[in-house]
């Protein structure tokens, strides 16, 4: 019996130099300023600077102290959440070296001791946004801000975490960013930079633009009359208001100096001339140029297409409206897409009847697979809702204007107060027809590695965009995913400030359906076979999409954090092959994933 005596460890929080807040600023101090070139012509730009703080807690009474754990408590690799009293923090150990960061991820608040590390990162178990455990920043999304880091000292082998309590209690850190200088000096009908689209690939621009340190005019527009809100909402949460799922509240834009015009359509864009013309006639000028606009809902064509209380769920106004309508009521749901299976499941408790009309035999076939798409099908059965495969609406009936019945090709009549229509989108990119950038047959906009378009100084970015993916071979893709909008959003930004940044993640999506959540990683477009581990019926499962020979995707339920694992074996450029799929299934459930720290395939 070998007695080791109790050690402690020392945590405390370390505020970056460029990361102190306001409080700290100088009033008078100004940084060097930084230069890039616009056409040839060099600008600045300034970080306000920070003085350095003897004492990183201008607040003692705002820390905490708390003993954790011996330094031999954790192995090289290995992660934990410690308890301070007033909340936690996540210590983890790597290469011989603690660090600790927030232990919730700031998107959806997941427990990030469950999610991957590998390589100086941690990936979040839910839906795949990694944070350097050095800094905390974020390294990949879906989400905006970065991890609180906290600094880990150890003396005589006893640990002890210092911290405060509101980097504890808020388990999020905002970059600093950088303000705009003389914004009243500007002509309003010109900017240096023009973000067409307020989705996530346009806000998470405009925020890595200023905190690169970019202190131009940043003017973003948008046809929403909402700021910037987090939209897989509208059909996962569909009573959510606007207010509750911004993702950025009012003062955020106006401290940054980050412009955003609602409800403002852009008609054409002059390249030549680098002018943008709005639908109302007014014009704006820019330098940079990014174009985030999205896609637009396929509407039905058939006969009585315009009978009231039809939906296509594209704002939270439309997605509360529906609730509304529903409640109670007879619902049909056209199209098994993302949008409708999630819309199903969301009414199902709330309607009295929920039907869902598809053409295909198998929701999720061409994504998931026919046996995953069958055991997801088989679920949402369970849950009351009635589906109607291998046919198409051929009529909608009213009574005094308003939706009464839906007729199918089939022949059956199906009652219906309200119906949401989700057959699919095509690309927001009519107004660039006669512009002169490159618009493939699909209406999608071609784009490079750096997010950059056939002409100089415009940049494309999210669902409206075809782009080279790495993990396939740079084949040009369309990836209609919310983390591939953000990273896509920073990669356009990096490159407007001339970093030659080549985008290169892994796409991440995830669906939530009757409190069950299916996550995916890698791009499975073409796979030929579908080799499943687990039990589909218990819901329980690992779905790997292979193509010849290769693994190209992965879809799981209720295994967390194994899709996470995946997508850091592929973002590290490793191949899993078909016949090793078993081996890493089984080094999952045991733990030892020596596949994040091999080289090769």
């Amino acid at each position: 019996f070998l007695f080791v005596p109790a050690v402690e460890v020392k945590i405390e929080v370390v505020i970056p130099e460029k990361e102190r807040s306001k409080e700290e600023m100088s009033p008078n101090g100004k940084a060097s300023p930084l230069i890039y070139k616009v056409n040839g012509t060099a600008r600045h730009y300034h970080l306000e600077e920070h003085p350095i703080a003897s004492n990183p807690y201008h607040n003692p009474k705002d820390v905490v102290e708390a003993s954790v754990c011996h330094v031999k408590d954790l192995e090289n690799g290995q992660m934990r959440e410690v308890d301070l009293g007033c909340g936690k923090a996540l210590l983890i150990k790597e290469s011989g070296e603690f660090h600790a960061v927030g232990h919730k991820c700031p998107h959806y608040g997941a427990p990030l001791v469950k999610g991957v590390l590998s390589k100086g990162r941690v990936r979040c178990p839910w839906h795949g946004a990694c944070f350097n455990i050095g800094t905390g920043d974020i390294e990949d999304f879906p989400g905006l801000d970065s991890l609180p880091r906290f600094q880990v000292k150890i003396e005589k082998d006893k640990v002890y975490i210092r911290a405060s309590k509101q980097a504890l209690q808020t388990q999020r850190r905002t970059k600093m960013m950088a303000k705009c200088i003389s914004l009243s000096n500007y002509n309003l009908s010109s900017t240096n930079v023009l973000i067409i689209g307020a989705g996530a690939a346009g806000l998470v621009c405009a925020e890595t633009l200023r905190q690169e340190g970019f202190s131009d005019r940043i003017v973003m527009c948008t046809m929403d009359r909402h700021l910037p809100y987090d939209r897989p909402k509208l059909s996962k949460s569909m009573d959510s208001h606007p207010e509750q799922i911004a993702l950025r509240p009012k003062e955020f834009f106006r401290s940054y100096d980050i412009e955003v015009l609602t409800e403002m359509q852009v008609a054409a864009v002059d390249i030549k001339n680098k002018i943008a013309v709005f639908k109302d006639g007014f014009k704006m000028e820019y330098n940079k140029l990014l174009i985030a606009t999205g896609n637009t809902p396929k509407a039905l064509s058939c006969k009585g297409k315009e009978v009231e209380n039809v939906f296509n769920i594209r704002t939270p106004e439309d997605a509360n409206r529906v609730v509304k309508l529903a409640t109670s009521k007879n619902v049909v749901i056209v199209g098994a897409s993302f949008l409708g299976m999630e819309v199903a499941a969301y009414l199902a408790e709330r309607a009295h009847s929920v039907s869902l009309v598809e053409l295909e035999e198998v929701p999720f076939k061409k994504f998931f697979g026919e046996r995953v798409g069958r055991a997801v099908m088989k679920m949402f059965e369970s849950n009351r809702v009635k589906f109607y495969m291998q046919t198409e609406v051929s009529e909608l009936r009213e009574q005094e204007g308003k939706l009464k019945e839906v007729v199918l090709k089939s022949g059956k009549v199906l009652r219906a107060d309200v119906c949401v229509v989700g057959v699919g989108a095509v690309p927001a990119t009519g107004f660039l027809k006669q512009s002169g950038i490159n618009i493939d047959s699909k209406g999608f906009i071609v784009v490079n590695k750096m997010m950059q378009t056939n002409i100089p100084g415009v940049f494309a970015a999210g669902d409206a965009v075809t782009f080279p993916l790495a993990l396939r071979n740079n084949k040009k893709v369309n990836v209609p995913h919310w983390q591939m909008a953000h990273m896509h959003g920073r990669i356009a930004a990096l490159n407007m400030l001339a970093h030659g940044m080549e985008i290169s993640t892994v796409p991440y999506l995830w669906t939530a359906m009757f409190g069950k959540s299916i996550r995916y990683a890698g791009h499975g477009e073409g796979f030929d076979d579908v080799v499943i581990q687990g039990d589909l019926d218990e819901l329980k499962f690992v779905a790997f999409y292979t193509k010849s020979d290769e693994v190209v995707a992965v879809a799981s339920m209720n295994y967390d954090p194994i899709v996470s694992k995946v997508a850091e074996v592929l973002a590290a450029g490793r191949t899993i092959r078909k016949r090793d799929h078993c081996c890493f299934f089984l080094s999952f459930r045991t733990g030892d994933m020596s596949w994040l720290t091999g080289k090769g395939s």
